[in-house]
């Protein structure tokens, strides 16, 4: 397994650090910037392994990730719209926690703030929908099960976490917190797995 993984660009939700999780939140200046620049680095570092056509693109369906994905292709020369989504990609969900930072939501529930701390992997916020990073990790796992070749994906910083766990094999509460930049590439062949 060839994989390529890129997050999405910085959105103002990024920057003012509020949980955006499944909301659809534009990319910014900055986050434009960001995936453009990704493009022209994987164009350098895919042409030493295979050409870009040989790769399967492929995308979470939410607009940031669509938005990069499409200035990725454009940076790197391909047809911006040739890649396909799939909802097994979508971020973590943080339910009604999303919108707020950490600091809002310990305002006005610091119990569960501190449940969080305490086990980040485990962890779900309140919610019909909210995930914890465990839960996301079993999706990740089938959107692993389902590659077939080499593949180039833009996703979310939760899921390149569970890739992290999932591949690395760091600890759920440790994968949890790693940092996620918006302007590296990751690559991982199934068995190893960095930042190039």
């Amino acid at each position: 397994m060839l994989l390529y993984v890129i997050r999405h660009g910085q959105t103002d939700y990024n920057r003012e650090e509020r949980l955006q999780g499944a909301r659809d939140i534009p990319l910014n200046d900055t986050g434009r910037g960001q995936a453009t620049g990704n493009g022209l680095a994987l164009a350098k570092l895919t042409s030493l392994e295979l050409p870009l056509d040989e790769f399967d693109w492929v995308a979470s369906p939410l607009g940031r990730t669509r938005e990069t994905m499409e200035l990725v292709r454009t940076a790197a020369g391909l047809d911006p719209l040739a890649y396909r989504t799939d909802p097994l990609l979508v971020e973590l969900s943080f339910g009604d926690w999303e919108g707020q930072t950490l600091v809002e939501v310990e305002a006005h529930s610091p119990q569960l703030i501190e449940q969080r701390n305490k086990g980040k992997w485990q962890f779900r916020p309140p919610g019909d929908r909210a995930e914890s990073y465990a839960m996301l990790a079993e999706r990740t796992d089938r959107f692993l099960s389902k590659l077939d070749r080499p593949t180039i994906c833009v996703a979310h910083g939760g899921v390149i976490r569970t890739l992290f766990n999932r591949i690395g094999k760091i600890a759920g509460d440790d994968a949890a917190v790693i940092d996620i930049p918006q302007d590296r590439v990751l690559r991982t062949d199934g068995e190893s797995i960095g930042w190039v």
